[in-house]
């Protein structure tokens, strides 16, 4: 089936055609970067992430932009309660960020533009708009006026007045109309600030996006992406100074992506229930957190579960996204005693081929309903359910074929090598599968490892005298320590963590 993609601007599903046949220019609003990184602001970049790497898969050179916006109020609050300046607080919460993308092995961000290093582009845009007679000057700030854009409100169907009613708007007595929104605010002491023609000041927040985009990807996106919460006013906004500079269209696509949920509330600084990533890695890997948000549909909120930050528990979401893990982790290390080769380190194919065949037909009725879940609105969810029956599949064979036992059933390893490539292959799709799983028996520490072994014969001779108190005893108080044992074809071993 045709890619289709769910178009928050027309409220309706439409096939993916971008403006260059070939190539897609995709533009998502990074965060402001005054605190460190919540699992919140994980969400975009790694569905973002996915769908750069299902459109490269599928044949198309992408361009992936995420901004750094390293001026506004939030910063300049921050760094005042800090006693630091604004430059030094962006710069570290930056480095923050970057961080937690290569944690959860978001690797497809092409630039990253910081808003300071735009303000030129800005103050042109900016004036154009004036000329044009969609923005005024008012005693040093410049503001868009709302009443000039005919179609204001498009993106999220409403009128302006509608929009008005409880909406995150700045109040001044220098507007001509309270919708109106701020191009650019004069400055006040001690704020940073930058020449411009209506004097030294600093841009507004939307005309951010605005600027970085349109450099990077031109005056008309393919896809512009972002939580939902900032379809208005950030993206209306954006999308209304943008076409009343270029008489363009502003984005082919608008994606939004559900937010995260904490119990019964968004995750959010402003309620103060947030759980950073650092604090959060500190419990699960990262594949474990990037597998959590991408479990459902990206349009869908996302689920954490309750979670109280004082007592430090694991969340129920994250603990339920560990035992999805620990099945794909399992599946790694049978591979690797079936193979001698890391199941991480496998190299798949990069880019989808036609006319593919598989000796088993389950393997080729895997990767088309894998293709059919992404090419319905990047439907990840149903995408990860694929791969629990591929897993289920491949396991299934390992078992029937006798692959980890002396004398395996030479067709079921070819078959079973074919099947786990392509795993890794759809795996890699999805941006899962970079981190190796736990080390089981025959690792380098030897001690640890003989006392493993001596425990695992000592549960076998009690199974084997029939003391199954004690063999189950073994088996609980290894559990408590966090140690799994496994009952295998060619005998038990056992995993940490």
């Amino acid at each position: 089936m045709a890619l289709r993609v769910y178009n928050t601007l027309t409220r309706q599903k439409e096939d993916f055609t971008p403006l260059h046949a070939g190539k897609v220019g995709m533009y998502v609003c990074g965060p402001t970067v005054y605190k460190p990184s919540h699992i919140g602001h994980m969400v975009g970049p790694v569905i973002f992430d996915t769908v750069k790497r299902y459109l490269s898969y599928a044949g198309y050179e992408v361009t992936f932009v995420v901004n750094i916006t390293d001026v506004d109020d939030k910063l300049i609050v921050r760094a005042k309660e800090l006693n630091t300046t604004v430059k030094d607080l962006a710069e570290k919460m930056t480095g923050d960020y970057l961080d937690c993308l290569k944690k959860l092995n978001v690797a497809g961000i092409d630039r990253m533009p910081k808003a300071t290093e735009h303000i030129d582009g800005m103050i042109e845009i900016i004036g154009k708009l004036i000329a044009k007679g969609f923005a005024y000057p008012a005693a040093g700030d410049v503001y868009f006026d709302i009443t000039r854009d005919a179609d204001y409100g498009k993106l999220c169907n409403r009128d302006p007045e509608q929009l008005e009613a409880g909406s995150r708007i700045e109040v001044s007595d220098r507007k001509k109309s309270p919708g109106d929104f701020a191009l650019w605010k004069g400055a006040k002491p001690g704020e940073p600030q930058w020449d411009s023609p209506w004097g030294p000041g600093r841009p507004g927040w939307h005309i951010e996006c605005s600027a970085m985009s349109m450099k990077y990807l031109g005056e008309t996106l393919d896809i512009h992406g972002g939580g939902l919460d900032l379809q208005f006013p950030h993206h209306e906004n954006e999308l209304a100074q943008s076409e009343s500079y270029s008489d363009k269209p502003f984005s082919r696509y608008w994606m939004h992506n559900g937010l995260l949920k904490m119990g019964k509330g968004k995750m959010a600084g402003s309620v103060g229930n947030v759980l950073n990533v650092a604090d959060a890695l500190k419990k699960v890997k990262g594949e474990v957190l990037r597998f959590f948000l991408i479990s459902t549909h990206y349009r869908s909120p996302i689920d954490l579960g309750d979670f109280d930050p004082k007592t430090h528990d694991m969340p129920s979401g994250l603990a339920a996204a560990q035992r999805a893990c620990d099945t794909f982790a399992r599946f790694a290390e049978r591979y690797q005693r079936i193979t001698g080769k890391s199941f991480v380190e496998l190299s798949a194919p990069a880019r989808f081929g036609e006319g593919r065949t598989f000796k088993l037909p389950e393997f080729g009725e895997a990767l088309d309903r894998f293709r059919e879940h992404m090419d319905d609105d990047f439907n990840t969810g149903g995408a990860v359910g694929v791969l629990f029956d591929l897993v289920t599949a491949l396991n299934r064979l390992a078992d029937t074929a006798k692959l980890e036992t002396p004398t395996p059933d030479a067709a079921g390893r070819a078959a079973f090598d074919e099947g786990a490539l392509l795993m890794k292959e759809l795996g890699q799709i999805l941006g899962l599968f970079f981190e190796a799983p736990a080390k089981a028996a025959g690792g380098d520490d030897q001690l640890v490892n003989g006392l493993m072994q001596l425990l695992i014969d000592l549960r076998a001779e009690a199974r084997k005298t029939k003391n199954f108190a004690m063999a189950d005893q073994i088996r609980k108080r290894l559990t408590d320590l966090n140690v799994t044992l496994e009952d295998r074809a060619g005998g038990t071993g056992w995993r940490a963590g």
